[in-house]
C-alpha cells in the first residue's frame, strides 16, 4: 500500500540531487583556472530506474563528469593568465543549465503532488475503517 509513496520518495530524492547537480554547475560557470590547472568540471546525475527485485523508484547510479580542460580563453590581464593571457573556463552551455534546472524542479513537483494524493488516499482508506 506504501509503494507510491516509496517511488514519490525515490523521486524527490533522485530530484533534488539533480537540481543540486545544475545549481552547482550554474555557481560555478564563470571560475577561471590556470592552464595547468584543471576547469571546472560540469556534473551530470546519472539516474536509473530500479530493476525487478529492487525497491521500486528511481536512484542516483552515480555522476558524470564533463571535459576538465574547459575552454580555453583569453584573457590578457587576468592575474591567473598564463605568458600568453589564455585561461581556463568551465565548458558549461546557461542555456543547457537552466533547461536542465526547470526539468529537474518540474519533476521534484510531480514526486511531491504523487505524495500528497497517496497520503490523502491514506487517510481515506483510514477514514473508511471508522
Amino acid at each position: 500500500m506504501f509503494d507510491a509513496m516509496n517511488i514519490a520518495d525515490s523521486g524527490l530524492t533522485t530530484q533534488r540531487k539533480w537540481l543540486d547537480a545544475a545549481a552547482d554547475n550554474i555557481a560555478n560557470i564563470n571560475n577561471v583556472s590556470r592552464m595547468d590547472q584543471a576547469a571546472f568540471q560540469e556534473r551530470f546525475v546519472v539516474a536509473r530506474a530500479a530493476q525487478y527485485g529492487e525497491p521500486k523508484g528511481a536512484y542516483v547510479a552515480g555522476n558524470m563528469w564533463g571535459d576538465p580542460n574547459g575552454r580555453v580563453v583569453l584573457m590578457p590581464g587576468h592575474p591567473m593568465a598564463d605568458s600568453q593571457g589564455r585561461v581556463r573556463v568551465p565548458d558549461i552551455n546557461l542555456a543547457d543549465q537552466m533547461a536542465s534546472l526547470m526539468l529537474a524542479q518540474r519533476a521534484y513537483q510531480a514526486n511531491i503532488s504523487v505524495a500528497e494524493r497517496a497520503k490523502t488516499t491514506y487517510e481515506a482508506a483510514i477514514g473508511i475503517g471508522k
